[in-house]
């Protein structure tokens, strides 16, 4: 019976959720800055306080188009995962948190445990890039979701740069099903990266 209630209240809340379509300039955390020429939808949900902004082409589950704009050191990727059932000996998930200084290995393997929450997650490459015009790195993985056992692909771009209040991240990733999704979208998704810059 509890999980039933569980999986109602969690059904609720996603169906919270709503889209719209975007174009021209968008700003992300007041620190961003894309331009959107494609089909992209805004994912707006009033349950979720992540900080990252989420968008989406055909639709979510399918693929998503996340953006960072400006965290701090001390700042969490992504906002504690609701556990509406827990043992008392079970501890509270853990979230990946930006700190200053951090390798681009480092870098990299926040974005490994963020994306381990919904399944298994293996990083494939790892190349410089410059990313909102900032020397970062860019990394492609895989996923294999627990939820429905679907393979996806996905692929990240996070770059530090110095701030008023000292190192700020930017970043964005994206992920959609391996078959058919991700060769096709994959370039959209690009080009939006390709606009990103810095808003001072």
């Amino acid at each position: 019976m509890k999980s039933l209630v569980a999986l109602l209240l969690a059904a609720c809340l996603s169906a919270c959720a709503m889209a719209y379509r975007m174009e021209g300039e968008q700003v992300v955390n007041d620190r961003l800055v894309v331009h959107v020429s494609a089909a992209w939808n805004h994912v707006s949900d009033p349950w979720d306080g992540d900080p990252y902004d989420t968008w989406t082409s055909d639709g979510m589950p399918l693929d998503h188009l996340r953006l960072w704009g400006g965290v701090k050191p001390g700042q969490a990727l992504m906002t504690r995962p609701m556990v509406f059932l827990r043992n008392e000996d079970q501890k509270a998930p853990r979230v990946p948190t930006f700190r200053a200084g951090l390798s681009a290995e480092k870098l990299v393997s926040l974005f490994e445990e963020l994306y381990a929450g919904t399944g298994t997650v293996t990083v494939t490459k790892l190349d410089p890039t410059v990313f909102a015009g900032s020397q970062g790195v860019r990394f492609e993985f895989t996923l294999l979701r627990r939820a429905d056992d679907l393979p996806m692909r996905g692929v990240g771009w996070v770059a530090v740069r110095p701030g008023v209040y000292g190192e700020e991240l930017f970043a964005a990733t994206f992920v959609a099903p391996r078959a058919g999704f991700y060769a096709r979208l994959l370039p959209m998704a690009e080009e939006v990266v390709r606009t990103a810059r810095v808003k001072e």
